[in-house]
């Protein structure tokens, strides 16, 4: 998927579409789903029916009653325009994740072993597929057999190819996705329709959007206001009779309009929309506004330490022998046992062999070898040369190695490991025939920037915690280092389920990050879980948010945008609020200055006329609507500040400012529209 830019504020086409959404809802039962905007509609069209009857009976001057009007109903379009502008944008984001749903031909295994042709449409869950390089994958699924390099850019935006492979955490593949190598079996795991690209596009484009609690809230508080402010204009009316200053109906819809939220109504759709495509345009799907909500709530962050809070590739760094043992023996040991390790950890201790011994790869075909692999279970690997035996592997699965063939670890290699884990670092015994030759130190690099980053979160009130598999000693150094506030060593699945649902108990919400099928449970019991899209479809499933590039410090920006999503709901709140003050003071004293010259002192503007004030809080509360716009799709600039330190800023600028704003605003258009003559 191509990311976004703010130049979408400005595209033409997005534009162009918008205006003609903006008139499309403008039909009641869309427009009922915002009821301050349908109170302003319905008033739109009292004034137009009130404004033809005078033409037809009366004749005469309409000009003011005309311009109130056109204003009013400008108003809700400007409204309408917000929110499409923020389905607009989503909506071209759809455009480009339908070109890559396309109906694509797909080897169908059947029972015997044999392939049929068949359309991606006509498959199901449970089918397997063959796909080999230059093939698109035809539907979602697993590969069950296989290794291959897939393009993903159709879907990520990114052009570096990943590697798929059956078995792991990186199984899952996505229909529209293209094999640039070797051949893979696909086990379909979607029906038609249902696919991860089609939930994409419905999401993106607005069609499954749902309210979040927080919006509905909001929602009800809007309409219990504009109730109280309805029933006050209603009842104003008799009054104003009686005291011999009535007042027409263009005038008391105006007053309603101006005192009732509607810059905050008209703007708070586009908020949510526009901040899930805030996410969409860093390549995270939301799959709910509620996810979206709860990151901008969230109290902890889980995050694993490997490719997050340090580089991930650990690299070996020194050997430290036994007694007894020369160095040079324990490096060439040591490379013996890693020349089969494909992992970087394993070519690290070969490289470090022979930068500092100049010792290159041995040929061992002469020597029967038979390497041995690493595994959970046994926790070490290494090779079998002859009858000699070599291990490599954690210490306490070595320790026990060598004690099975009845020797001690010496106190020096202890101490070595000691030091390896408490400097931040990962220790590895090397053993041979039985015996301890020393340890091999591998080193963790912490990321750049990343202290500074967890400091930022700090100063949200959100508290840091890593989760690794490393030993005590070893997490306890890098999380000092990195500036996390407290750490789980040796951590397994359950120990994640655990450590959530403690932090849910205090009232606390809690995010986290993971890709495979163990971190599944932990993903659905978080309240914002970001399944990696490299992950299993477990994962994604498990998860509310998929992150397309798969870095897990993508948590960190997530969160960053749920609380950008809040503070910007709660400035528009607040300024909306806040300046209805101003045009309170610029319509009432226009309505019964007449009779109560005593109100003229309220006139703190000095507006030209009654009708110039009340049409110039009209065009006002019509033109502030627009002006917000891009305000409402950007958000506002977020800080990291404590919650008291928003509030104070919120309410200076927004507060203050919703006050100040109308008084300039209105003061100019009535200057405006005195030089015009228009009233």
């Amino acid at each position: 998927m191509a990311r976004r830019t703010e130049q979408q504020l400005t595209d033409r086409r997005i534009v162009t579409r918008a205006i003609a959404d903006a008139f499309r809802k403008l039909r009641p039962q869309t427009i009922l789903r915002n009821p301050v905007m349908f109170v302003v509609e319905v008033g739109a069209a009292l004034t137009t029916i009130q404004l033809g009857w005078n033409l037809l009976h009366h004749g005469g001057e309409i000009g003011f009653g005309f311009q109130i009007t056109l204003w009013l109903w400008f108003t809700v379009l400007f409204a309408n325009f917000a929110e499409a502008m923020a389905e607009g944008r989503g909506k071209a984001q759809a455009e480009t994740l339908r070109k890559a749903r396309t109906e694509t031909p797909a080897r169908r295994l059947r029972a015997d072993g044999s392939t049929e042709m068949v359309v991606s449409t006509a498959l199901h869950a449970g089918d397997v597929v063959m796909v080999t390089a230059g093939e698109f994958i035809p539907g979602d699924g697993e590969v069950v057999e296989g290794v291959a390099s897939v393009d993903e850019s159709a879907i990520t935006g990114e052009s570096a190819p990943v590697i798929r492979e059956a078995g792991g955490d990186r199984s899952a593949v996505t229909g529209g996705t293209r094999v640039l190598s070797d051949e893979i079996r696909v086990q379909i795991t979607s029906n038609p329709g249902e696919t991860f690209l089609d939930r994409m596009i419905g999401l993106v484009e607005g069609a499954s959007r749902k309210k979040t609690p927080n919006e509905v809230a909001l929602n009800i508080l809007l309409a219990g206001l504009t109730i109280i402010f309805l029933l006050a204009v209603v009842t104003l009316e008799p009054f104003a009779v009686y005291t011999g200053a009535p007042q027409n109906l263009f005038v008391l819809i105006s007053l309603l309009v101006c005192l009732i939220p509607t810059t905050i109504g008209g703007l708070l759709s586009a908020i949510g929309i526009a901040g899930m495509d805030r996410l969409i345009q860093r390549n995270v799907i939301a799959l709910s506004g509620r996810a979206v909500e709860a990151a901008g709530d969230v109290d902890v962050l889980l995050l694993d330490k490997t490719g997050t809070i340090t580089l991930g590739n650990r690299q070996a760094t020194a050997f430290f022998p036994c007694p007894g043992v020369e160095e040079i023996e324990l490096a060439r040991t040591a490379q013996l046992a890693s020349l089969a390790d494909e992992t970087p950890e394993g070519r690290s201790i070969v490289v470090l062999a022979k930068e500092k011994y100049g010792l290159r790869g041995q040929e061992l075909a002469q020597h029967n070898p038979t390497f041995i692999p690493f595994s959970a279970q046994t926790r070490m690997s290494g090779v079998d040369l002859d009858a000699l035996q070599i291990r490599k592997g954690a210490p306490d699965a070595i320790a026990r190695h060598v004690a099975a063939r009845g020797n001690p670890v010496p106190e020096e290699a202890q101490r070595a490991v000691r030091d390896i884990s408490s400097e931040g670092g990962t220790p590895l015994l090397v053993a041979a025939d039985g015996r301890l030759l020393g340890a091999v130190a591998l080193t963790d690099i912490v990321k750049g920037g990343i202290h500074e980053r967890f400091g930022q979160l700090r100063a949200m009130g959100i508290r840091t915690v890593m989760i690794t598999g490393d030993n005590p000693l070893t997490a306890a150094f890098i999380a000092r280092q990195a500036g996390v506030d407290d750490f789980l060593a040796e951590a397994k699945p359950e120990d994640k389920m655990r450590l959530i649902r403690n932090e849910q108990a205090k009232g606390k919400l809690v995010a986290m990050t993971g890709d495979g099928t163990n971190d599944a449970p932990a993903l659905a019991q978080a309240d914002v879980g970001v399944a990696m899209n490299t992950g299993t479809q477990a994962a994604k499933e498990a998860g509310n948010m998929v992150d397309l590039d798969s870095s897990p410090t993508k948590l960190i920006e997530i969160v960053e945008i749920g609380k950008q999503l809040l503070i910007t709901r709660g400035a528009l709140t607040t300024f909306s609020v806040a300046n209805d003050v101003a045009k309170y003071f610029a319509i009432l004293p226009a309505m019964f200055a007449a009779a109560f010259p005593q109100l003229e002192v309220l006139n703190v503007m000095h507006l030209a006329s009654p009708e110039s004030a009340v049409l110039s809080a009209v065009i006002f509360n019509a033109l502030i609507i627009v002006a917000l716009i891009p305000l409402a799709l950007r958000g506002v600039r977020y800080r990291p500040l404590g919650a008291a330190a928003l509030l104070k800023r919120n309410l200076l600028i927004y507060g203050l400012g919703g006050v100040v704003a109308p008084f300039v605003g209105i003061k100019l258009i009535d200057l405006l529209l005195t030089h015009l003559r228009i009233v």
